[in-house]
C-alpha cells in the first residue's frame, strides 16, 4: 500500500506505548493526539517560553499538504492552556528531519495561577490534514536540515 498521509511513532517512543491519533466521529475534520507523558506546564510568569508537550508521533503527508494543530476547545476554559503560537504548522519536510525524525510537540503557555499536569494518554490537541496553494512565482528552493522552529535557519 502507498503512504499518502498518516501518522507514524517517532524514533525514541518505539516502546513508550504511544497511541496514533484517531478521528473520534465520522465528521470530525481533526485526529485527537495525546501526550506521550506525564508533563507539567506551570502558571505563566512575564519572560517564560512555552512548555513543550511531547506526542511520540509524526506524520507524513503529500507535497501539497499541512498538518494544523489545533488546541482542544475546552483547554483555555478548563485548564487555562492556551497554544503559544496560536496554531502549529508541521511541514512535509519535518518529516524524518535529522535532529528529532519530526517529532511533533504541542507549545503550551498556562494562564490559570496554578501548575497545571498532563498525563500521558491524554488529549491535547487536534491535528488537521489540509491541502494548501502556492503563488504564481513561487520557487523555493530550501531543503529542510533540521527540527522545531528551523525552517528559516
Amino acid at each position: 500500500m502507498e503512504k499518502v498521509r498518516g501518522f507514524e511513532v517517532a524514533k525514541g517512543f518505539e516502546n513508550a506505548g504511544i497511541n496514533l491519533p484517531e478521528r473520534k466521529t465520522k465528521h470530525s475534520a481533526g485526529y485527537d493526539v495525546e501526550a506521550a507523558e506525564d508533563t507539567i506546564i506551570p502558571s505563566f510568569k512575564k519572560g517564560m517560553k512555552p512548555t513543550l508537550v511531547k506526542t511520540g508521533i509524526k506524520a507524513y503527508m503529500q507535497d501539497d499538504e499541512v498538518l494544523i494543530l489545533a488546541n482542544r476547545s475546552s483547554n483555555p476554559g478548563k485548564k487555562g492552556l492556551i497554544l503559544a503560537n496560536s496554531i502549529g504548522v508541521i511541514d512535509k519536510d519535518y518529516y524524518g528531519n535529522a535532529d528529532n525524525d519530526g517529532h511533533i510537540m504541542f507549545a503550551f503557555l498556562n494562564v490559570k495561577d496554578e501548575d497545571i499536569e498532563i498525563k500521558k494518554g491524554e488529549a491535547i490537541g487536534q491535528a488537521i490534514f489540509q491541502k494548501f496553494l502556492v503563488t504564481d512565482d513561487d520557487n523555493a528552493t530550501g531543503v529542510r536540515e533540521s527540527g522545531f522552529g528551523s525552517t528559516s535557519k
